[in-house]
């Protein structure tokens, strides 16, 4: 148990940080406090800090101690193939999905290229809005070949379509590509998203196939530019 207080430490530290009780560059308060605080070594509280830092919240500085950093930002997976719904059960904050569009559209010639489609093939848009905390951060817009998915409503599309197509449709969901840009804002985007006059989106272009290697998805997701940062994990072997 005594091994595991650094962590426990650590977790309760990034709980108040999120709570707002230390702001973005406030100084938290010395190893000597923490360690009184917690009861417990300044060596146990220097585990807790290095991992507050090494996971980019607090940045420790020789004679100043320790500054928060701005975490007002949400983790989005980079390599990960996760549907809006699960990120959002790991968020403090109240999400709601809003659905603008949702239609059988023949595809243009761009977006053939993209579900590399035929002219025959028809194809479903959904256009969807993730609100977090009271604010429009996320213009989803999705495309399914409807030869994959011949049904959808506006309450599955509210909810999580991946469920639906995993639990009802049986679809075996496999793998994506992604292309991750900064892009101008567009009209669209200023007209669905709280930019708080911010010029810039960020854009990830997700191509998702099936277990078949069949492609069946195309997703455009434009994220407003200060909320979000994108996460990888490596491993040097």
């Amino acid at each position: 148990m005594h091994e595991n207080k650094y962590l426990t430490i650590y977790h309760d530290l990034i709980s108040r940080i999120r709570r707002g009780e230390w702001k973005a560059y406030d100084k938290l308060p010395s190893e000597h406090e923490l360690a009184a605080r917690y009861e417990t070594s300044r060596e146990t509280i220097r585990k807790a800090l290095h991992l507050l830092s090494e996971h980019g919240y607090i940045q420790k500085m020789k004679g100043k101690g320790s500054i928060v950093l701005d975490v007002g930002k949400y983790d989005f997976p980079v390599s990960g193939l996760v549907s809006f719904k699960e990120l959002a059960q790991t968020m403090k904050q109240p999400v709601r999905t809003i659905v603008h569009e949702l239609a059988i559209i023949k595809p243009d010639r761009e977006l053939r290229q993209h579900l590399r489609a035929s002219s025959k093939d028809e194809v479903w848009k959904v256009v969807r809005v993730r609100e977090i905390g009271g604010e429009r951060i996320i213009l989803d817009k999705d495309f399914f070949l409807k030869k994959h998915v011949p049904l959808l409503t506006k309450e599955i599309c509210e909810d999580s379509i991946y469920e639906y197509l995993e639990t009802k449709l049986h679809l075996p969901i496999s793998f994506a590509k992604k292309e991750i840009s900064v892009d101008e804002a567009t009209d669209e985007d200023r007209r669905y998203l709280d930019l708080h006059g911010d010029d810039r989106v960020v854009v990830v272009k997700n191509y998702v196939y099936l277990s078949n290697a069949a492609l069946f998805q195309y997703t455009e997701s434009r994220h407003r530019l200060d909320k979000f940062r994108f996460v990888d994990f490596a491993r040097r072997k």
